[in-house]
């Protein structure tokens, strides 16, 4: 039985003795397995320290694989039972199935340059790679599916939430009224400065509504950028219901110790997954 490790409001951390990961409570009733994984619990060493989930930093495939399974035996899901994403900041959603199982694990996988998952699929476990990046958990209760995509910056103002949903629309008859959406762990705005030109990309987006929440001018000539502000405005603007969409508490590099930062360390880490899998 896991002990609660820590309770934020609306996230709780998770500690089976040796692999502390956050649920998110929007999905209490939901039957779904999810996870989210911190820096802890793993085989990694120095700047991987200690539960490393990225093949692409440095650290060595051995542990890289050691990791998925620990993490996996936490959750109760089979490494073989994953299908992990292969990221590159685009804007791209994929549907999986039971052919993809193992994929960016276990086995090389047939695709690329996918951000975001989706699958109406039982038992085959979603997986997204982030640190600092914003995750976005989709759970769909009456069509029996499921949405995992990373968005940075980019993914953001590219609206790959839009994208995802759209997708579940498409490929399952989803609709954004009955979806439950959570915008899990990643960079706040005050840690997340930048500069001009990636400001003036939201301003572009957003227009005047860049102002409200999203884009924050600083004195240094710089903005703050909210991430979590401008997701939530991208699921409402494809009619996910606002009171379905709740917005973590946590940080990644405000919570560096426990939590893969890429700003934070200034690059020199590991990386996290988000897990979500229908039951």
């Amino acid at each position: 039985m896991n002990i609660v490790y820590n309770d934020f409001s609306n996230t709780t951390i998770f500690n089976n003795g040796k692999v502390p990961y956050f649920t998110f409570k929007a999905f209490n009733n939901s039957n779904v397995v999810h996870g989210f994984s911190t820096r802890i619990g793993g085989v990694s060493p120095n700047e991987f320290s200690t539960m490393n989930l990225s093949y692409t930093v440095g650290d060595t495939n051995e542990n890289v694989r050691r990791n998925f399974e620990l993490f996996g035996e936490a959750i109760k899901v089979p490494v073989e039972n994953m299908v992990y994403s292969h990221q590159t900041h685009t804007c791209n959603v994929m549907r999986v199935s039971k052919e993809h199982l193992g994929m960016g694990i276990l086995r090389e996988r047939d695709f690329s340059d996918i951000d975001g998952l989706i699958t109406n699929e039982k038992n085959i476990c979603l997986v997204t790679s982030y640190a600092d990046c914003v995750p976005l958990f989709i759970v769909d209760d009456v069509a029996g599916a499921i949405g995992l995509s990373h968005s940075g910056w980019r993914g953001t103002v590219g609206n790959i939430a839009s994208n995802t949903v759209k997708l579940m629309e498409k490929e399952f008859g989803s609709k954004p009224e009955n979806l439950k959406v959570f915008i899990a762990p990643s960079i706040c705005a005050n840690c997340y400065e930048v500069s001009e030109d990636v400001a003036n990309e939201f301003i572009i987006r957003y227009g005047t509504k860049a102002f409200d929440e999203i884009v924050i001018p600083k004195d240094n000539g710089k903005f703050k950028l909210n991430l979590w502000a401008a997701n939530k405005t991208n699921f409402i603007e494809c009619n996910v219901l606002p009171e379905n969409i709740q917005i973590t508490d946590v940080c990644t590099s405000c919570n560096s110790s426990l939590l893969f930062s890429h700003r934070a360390s200034k690059g020199k880490r590991g990386g996290m997954c988000g897990f979500l899998m229908l039951k």
